[in-house]
């Protein structure tokens, strides 16, 4: 029988999937969209065919991402690690809010950036917290990850927003990978005092 916690283990994973199906089915169903002209929102504004899939599937996307967010800190060994989770948490509220505020709302532009300035902060921090607990052989390349990948995100003169876009998912991707391996059979503790 699969328990909820070996469920709750995977929904980075089904979360960073389930992204990836969103995007390459919104994209499909809209032709005029260019990887080096457009950004991935575009395919959320109400201009767009069938935007509502892109647009509710960040949403869904995001809620997965939040029960994982929640395992994570019920399985955290330090405060450090609790505090890298509650970004993660965080961080699945504005992609949630970048499907609820698509394109071409005042708000939209704020809740992307945030979204991914809130997961750059879950991936240093939660390393930062690997690093304290000795898991230095994934907390050390999962920190410079963290303080690195945002260098090439705003140096670099991208070809269009879809692609820095796409950079900063795979960097996610990467990251949710790893956590999941970190805490693959690990029970939720009882965190008092946190």
């Amino acid at each position: 029988m699969v328990s909820v916690n070996s469920v709750l283990t995977y929904m980075g994973i089904a979360a960073a999937v389930l992204a990836w199906v969103v995007i390459v089915v919104s994209i499909s169903l809209n032709p005029w969209f260019s990887m080096f002209g457009n950004a991935l929102s575009d395919l959320g504004n109400p201009h767009a065919n069938y935007y509502w899939v892109y647009n509710y599937g960040l949403v869904v996307t995001a809620a997965l991402m939040l029960l994982f967010s929640f395992h994570l800190l019920l399985v955290s060994e330090n405060k450090v690690e609790v505090m890298g989770s509650s970004f993660v948490t965080i961080a699945s509220i504005f992609l949630a809010l970048i499907g609820i505020f698509h394109e071409g709302t005042y708000p939209h532009t704020f809740v992307s950036e945030w979204f991914f300035t809130q997961m750059d902060l879950a991936v240093v921090v939660w390393s930062i917290g690997l690093v304290l607990s000795r898991r230095l052989n994934y907390g050390i390349p999962l920190l410079l990850l963290g303080l690195i990948a945002p260098i090439p995100a705003l140096l670099i003169k991208w070809p269009s927003t879809a692609l820095l876009e796409t950079y900063g998912i795979v960097i996610i991707d990467i990251w949710a990978i790893v956590a999941t391996i970190l805490i693959k059979g690990k029970a939720p503790r009882v965190h008092c005092g946190v």
